[in-house]
């Protein structure tokens, strides 16, 4: 295993850090519960997370103001430009970001925070060298901008270990496929108006719900970060996670509410011989 392997999983078992995350995951957590705000920052239209696309800006455009600098002087106001750029583009950026660590716990919400104040202290550093290069100082600004272009890929690399090695934000049911053939999952007595229950359906586990006299079949494993969808609320031809509270419709499985951002693989649903019956969606049906 590498050296930065081993010094990450030291950072994951920092259980210091959680004292300073509780009250600003609170804060956040305050700031992002109004629908439009939580499913902007979750990239709910988007059906996959917001933070990874806007991280490309504020990475480009430093970079490149990293390679202008290197060029001379004429290449200067170019650079400056890139500077102002990726300071404009860091802000949302850190606020999706902000938004998606919000919900993690543990070692994620550790290594997340240190994820956080790597960028914060780049945003810092490249703030800083813009006033420095506006106020004429250009050498002090190169310098203040190299610093946080180095600070910058750690918090990258922090910030790949949350995607790949943690499988922070990953679709939790990416690789789960229910039956292709109809197959019989509960007895249809088993199920009143208005219950719901988790039934088996070959491999997977599936939430069947009976609301307004049609039985509905969504995966029970939330989207999101894999939260119990048998254990949430049914209302209003919904269903919403016990965990974060991302909430899924019952007819097709579209997110109503982040923080989810992929929709919930809903499955066709028939009564057969007094069984209830699903199978995965055929295209003329719709979403799979």
């Amino acid at each position: 295993m590498n050296v930065l392997h081993n010094l990450v999983e030291r950072l994951e078992r920092l259980e210091s850090l959680d004292k300073a995350a509780l009250p600003l995951r609170a804060g956040i957590g305050r700031a992002v519960r109004p629908r439009i705000v939580r499913n902007l920052l979750s990239g709910t239209a988007l059906g996959h997370a917001l933070h990874p696309v806007l991280t490309d800006l504020p990475i480009g455009a430093w970079s490149m103001a990293a390679l202008l600098d290197t060029a001379g002087p004429a290449a200067g106001p170019a650079a400056d430009l890139l500077v102002t750029v990726g300071i404009a583009a860091a802000i949302p950026t850190a606020a999706a970001g902000l938004n998606d660590w919000s919900d993690t716990r543990g070692p994620e919400s550790r290594v997340g925070l240190a994820h956080a104040a790597a960028n914060s202290t780049a945003l810092s550093l490249y703030a800083v060298s813009l006033v420095a290069r506006r106020s004429g100082h250009r050498r002090a600004g190169r310098a203040l901008a190299l610093a946080g272009f180095g600070v910058l890929m750690a918090g990258g690399y922090l910030g790949g270990y949350l995607g790949y090695a943690q499988g922070v934000k990953v679709n939790r049911t990416a690789w789960r496929r229910g039956p292709a053939e109809w197959t019989s999952v509960l007895a249809e007595t088993e199920l009143a108006e208005g219950q719901h229950r988790r039934v088996r359906a070959g491999e997977i586990s599936v939430l069947l719900v009976r609301d307004a006299g049609r039985i509905e079949a969504l995966d029970s494993v939330c989207s999101h970060m894999g939260g119990p969808l048998e254990e949430g609320t049914v209302a209003n031809g919904c269903v919403t996670c016990p965990w974060h509270g991302s909430t899924f419709r019952l007819t097709d499985g579209n997110v109503v509410r982040g923080p989810a951002s992929n929709p919930q693989p809903s499955y066709e649903t028939r009564l057969q011989d007094g069984q209830i019956q699903l199978r995965a969606r055929t295209p003329a049906a719709g979403r799979y």
